[in-house]
């Protein structure tokens, strides 16, 4: 891959808009995604902790802005590595740290309320209604079930970007292209992934299609991209999908070092991990920082810890990236920058004691359970107006009384529904759109509790 293609500034159905002196077009990607509707409501989405009142918790919007600031600096500190090398040209290291802060801006900007849980309730109840379709269920394509039945908030973020959001179906926010691809962590669709999968068509373990990150009616979108990113395309049989670009690693590792950091930090906010298992998790991280801590109380202390422990992270990450940047540029690099680097087993403990102590934790279980059921009521809640839309033909105006009502109160999008592919999409565009509380009271009005 070329760098010169792959920081491309060219926007998405905007071809002959042209830089500002003063402000690079990657400094205005990030700032129309910052000051988007869907950036501004992950104030009000869960990070990791869900309906929590402490003020000190991360949500999603404060996620990812300390991503951004994570992914900035890596970007930069690989950028003037790329320079004394030659790679990049004297400046465009600037370029690339802008990319990454605004594709970080924009990472999580497609996920449901809930998290993750939310997710999995969002494809639970599309698994159930498409295991014996009825109504206009029967009428999706096979190709497209996976897609929904397996609802992957990053490719409705790539959607938000890219179609969606300022410049409907025209562009989206009409961001660079090197932002768009530097967003891309699974380059292929549900269908590509699904089909190739079994058949081993790329390197095992290959990093860029452990999900996907693409819906169908979005891929003729990303597929320009691409091309002009010159991110290369590989084919089986009937079936095509791309490598990464080489910031997605960056994105990435921002992500991984913020959340496994801050994940403890919050836990140790709420009570959930001991002031010790906090503090000897980031100690080891930071590698046993040897600055008197006496004068601290615990908040600052893992504080103190959580910063250098970032500052480690980002260290690591750039030396990984460097060892293994002929793979990165070839598109065939298998591992995440953290894993990759030398810090890799003190990630992995601190994943592993996540895994076993924050996200099992029964105050989060017991609100996913709840998230679950809240999410299902929604969408069976607006799922009959689809339906009467598909048996008047798509006609809006032939809505019943009680329909528009809902359409009203709910301020549904039923714009640009032709068919059931672009109906579900619109449930999904809305279920996914909300907050988690917005989502708890619009299923209470809609079941009557």
């Amino acid at each position: 891959m070329d760098w010169d293609k792959l920081i491309s500034n060219e926007r998405l159905h905007d071809h002959q808009y042209s830089e500002q002196a003063s402000r690079s077009i990657f400094t205005q990607d990030y700032d129309r995604i910052v000051f988007s509707e869907p950036f501004r409501r992950l104030a009000n989405k869960t990070q990791v902790q869900p309906l929590y009142e402490h003020d000190h918790v991360h949500h999603r919007l404060i996620h990812s802005i300390e991503v951004g600031s994570v992914g900035r600096s890596l970007a930069m500190a690989i950028g003037q590595w790329l320079v004394e090398n030659s790679e990049i040209k004297a400046g465009e290291e600037n370029s690339l740290a802008n990319i990454v802060q605004a594709a970080c801006a924009a990472h999580d900007i497609g996920n449901p309320p809930f998290g993750h849980s939310g997710e999995n309730a969002i494809g639970a109840w599309f698994s159930e209604m498409l295991e014996s379709p009825q109504g206009m269920f029967k009428d999706l394509d096979n190709t497209l079930h996976e897609e929904f039945s397996s609802f992957e908030g990053n490719a409705q973020g790539f959607r938000i970007i890219a179609k969606t959001d300022m410049y409907r179906n025209d562009g989206g926010m009409r961001l660079s292209k090197a932002v768009l691809g530097s967003f891309m962590k699974y380059p292929l669709t549900a269908h590509t992934k699904t089909i190739l999968a079994p058949n081993r068509y790329m390197e095992p373990g290959y990093f860029g299609k452990k999900k996907f990150g693409i819906f169908d009616s979005e891929s003729a979108l990303f597929d320009e991209v691409a091309d002009t990113l010159g991110l290369p395309e590989v084919t089986v049989g009937a079936e095509s999908w791309r490598r990464r670009h080489p910031l997605v690693f960056v994105v990435e590792a921002a992500d991984d070092i913020c959340y496994n950091i801050v994940d403890l930090e919050d836990a140790f906010t709420t009570g959930e991990l001991s002031f010790e298992v906090v503090q000897e998790a980031l100690f080891r991280l930071a590698n046993r920082p040897n600055r008197d801590r006496a004068g601290m109380n615990q908040s600052e202390e893992i504080a103190y810890l959580r910063a250098v422990s970032i500052g480690k992270g980002i260290e690591s990450c750039l030396e990984a990236f460097k060892a293994n940047y002929s793979a990165i540029m070839a598109g065939t690099f298998s591992k995440s920058l953290v894993e990759a680097g030398e810090l890799s087993d003190q990630f992995e403990e601190i994943k592993t004691l996540s895994g076993a102590r924050i996200f099992t934790a029964q105050r989060k279980t017991e609100l996913e359970v709840s998230g679950h059921r809240i999410i299902g009521n929604v969408l069976s809640g607006i799922s009959p107006i689809y339906e009467q839309l598909a048996t008047n033909n798509w006609n809006e105006a032939k809505l019943n009384d009680h329909s528009r009502q809902i359409v009203r109160a709910l301020s549904l999008d039923l714009r640009d529904i032709s068919n059931v592919e672009q109906a579900l999409h619109g449930m999904t565009d809305f279920v996914s759109g909300m907050t988690d509380r917005y989502t708890l009271r619009i299923s209470r009005m809609l079941s009557g509790t």
